[in-house]
């Protein structure tokens, strides 16, 4: 590919991330998070390019809240996106240096976006899922 051609696909590439996560942002404002003061929001492209948000949702009993980033797959798995989805961005107004998804957040990445995606991580970076979730859980492997 010429240089000015990669440039460009670059560049458009950029613009297509910042949006996501800008998507991202705005969605944290609307987060229900009393207890942490921890907003996150999160922005799920599927397969056909279409976007989904979720945001975080605290409860009294912590077990029960749910993360921005489970809430964005499964809008998009209960809106019948289509499957594997190929970007994902997280970002969290409240914290200084960015967050990275917890622990179940990474399995459900893990499950719902294509190896190669690319999760940006506001503040921190990009990656992909088996980088966020290196030996992640599968039946297959439990299955051995």
């Amino acid at each position: 590919m010429p240089d000015q051609a990669r440039r460009e696909e670059n560049a458009e590439r950029g613009t297509r991330n910042a949006e996501l996560v800008q998507r991202a942002r705005d969605v944290a404002g609307c987060a229900y998070a009393p207890y942490s003061h921890f907003r996150v929001g999160a922005a799920v492209k599927d397969a056909n390019g279409v976007v989904y948000v979720g945001c975080n949702v605290e409860s009294a009993s912590y077990g029960l809240s749910m993360c921005a980033e489970r809430n964005a797959i499964f809008a998009a798995v209960a809106a019948g996106g289509p499957r594997p989805f190929t970007a994902l961005a997280v970002s969290c107004l409240d914290a200084g240096g960015g967050c990275t998804p917890c622990g179940a957040c990474r399995q459900v990445v893990f499950e719902h976006l294509a190896a190669d995606a690319a999760v940006y991580v506001d503040g921190v970076g990009q990656f992909t899922p088996p980088e966020l979730l290196p030996r992640a859980f599968t039946l297959e492997a439990a299955e051995s």
